[in-house]
This record gives structure tokens, C-alpha cells and sequence, in this order.
């Protein structure tokens, strides 16, 4: 897991903005899982995602929760059950 919880990472703050710019899903909140991976280019200090958790308000739509999944497998080249998307209260 990514450093400090209390705080964004940029690459998390950059998808929430992508995310919530996409119509249907309104506000987001982005958790990535990190690893260590020298070969990544995700971050400077050499680490891949490996876990995707978002909270949207759109997550109860189906088209909507594919499409946020469809968004993050290609972004991020992971599988889809390393990515778990919840409908926002």
C-alpha cells in the first residue's frame, strides 16, 4: 500500500479527476495499491499498482461500474479482479 493514507498521491488525485469528468459517475475516491517494481514507470521511485479500490457515486449503474473498471485495467495493464469498484454513500 502507497505510503501515507491521509494523503493523495498524485497518480490517485489525477484518476479521480479523469473519473469524475466521465458522465454517470459523479464524485470518486481512489485507493491504489502499490509494489515495488524497478521496471514500472507509474512512479519515480519505481513502483506498479497492483490494487485498484474506488468508491463512486455512479457504482450502482452497471455500464458505469464497467466502464470505471474498462478505464482502470487500461490504465493501469491490471487484471480485473485486482480492481474493486463500491457504490459511494
Amino acid at each position: 500500500m502507497s505510503g501515507e493514507t491521509s494523503e493523495k498521491t498524485e497518480l490517485e488525485a489525477r484518476l479521480e479527476t479523469v473519473l469524475e469528468s466521465v458522465e454517470g459517475i459523479g464524485r470518486v475516491e481512489v485507493m491504489l495499491m502499490t509494489g515495488q517494481d524497478t521496471q514500472s514507470f507509474y512512479g519515480s521511485e519505481g513502483t506498479e499498482v497492483t490494487g485498484v479500490l474506488i468508491a463512486a457515486e455512479g457504482a450502482d449503474n452497471s455500464v458505469t461500474k464497467r466502464n470505471i473498471q474498462e478505464a482502470v485495467m487500461a490504465l493501469f495493464q491490471i487484471e480485473a479482479h485486482k480492481i474493486k469498484i463500491m457504490k459511494m454513500k
